[in-house]
């Protein structure tokens, strides 16, 4: 049996993806922020230059994960960011 692709939203552009596609933030309620892993609200956002450059991110990202996002995470999501995009998928 063919199991479906799980389908998220990216915050920035509102498109639907397959989760495999998306970098994924994660608010743990015990570790923090986290990119790639972990459980609790998590927010997707797609490959796209457009949506990871997008000036209103670290806002969307606030609301979508109810925190305030700390300006050192904000510097290590933008190089994970750029990192992210290079690798084959």
């Amino acid at each position: 049996m063919q199991q479906n692709p799980v389908l998220r939203v990216c915050i920035s552009c509102r498109k639907t993806y397959d989760r495999k596609d998306l970098l994924k933030i994660t608010k743990d309620h015990k570790q923090g922020i986290m990119l790639q892993k972990g459980m609790g609200r998590s927010a997707y956002i797609c490959k796209s230059k457009k949506c990871y450059s997008d000036s209103k991110i670290k806002k969307k990202l606030q609301k979508a994960l109810k925190t305030f996002l700390e300006p050192e995470f904000v510097e290590i999501f933008e190089k994970e960011i750029t990192s992210f995009n290079n690798y084959p998928h």
